[in-house]
């Protein structure tokens, strides 16, 4: 009776990692499927909004990051604030503008990336905003070529 138990107590826990395991292969066929697209979103009420852009890559979350903090770093008009290399994030400013990105791992060499910013209509005379800029500017530095979604 108590091997009995056991085995059936094995069996459910190999199926547990054997469904949890392949829900992770899923989810990770899905996001390489979504990779390299551009997907914004912003707003924009009187003066003051946000932008907010994603995409993920098919590169090593430390590359990335390290090719993210270079490229920021190369422009003398953006000012870092804050550097996390274990969070995987970095702050910094424009001008009056203040944006953030994130890097994630989501599997092996596959990576997110979110950037967020302020928007200011008085502070943004370029059409192409500081956050598209940055996404743009980092997959050419990680040598991948990524397209903006269609709103």
């Amino acid at each position: 009776m108590y091997r009995a138990r056991s085995w059936m107590a094995l069996l459910a826990a190999l199926f547990l990692v054997l469904g949890a395991s392949s829900l992770e292969a899923q989810w990770v066929m899905a996001a390489r499927a979504a990779k390299n697209r551009i997907q914004r979103m912003t707003q924009k009420s009187g003066s003051q909004g946000y932008d907010v852009a994603t995409v993920i890559l098919e590169a090593a979350p430390v590359r990335v990051y390290d090719k993210a903090l270079k490229t920021l770093k190369a422009h003398p008009d953006i000012t870092i604030t804050q550097d996390d290399s274990n969070a995987g994030k970095i702050q910094f400013r424009k001008g009056q503008q203040v944006a953030g990105l994130q890097i994630s791992q989501l599997g092996d060499n596959l990576t997110q990336l979110v950037i967020a910013s302020s928007v200011s209509t008085t502070a943004q005379p370029s059409t192409t905003s500081l956050v598209l800029d940055a996404v743009l500017r980092i997959c050419k530095e990680v040598n991948v070529e990524c397209t903006v979604q269609a709103d």
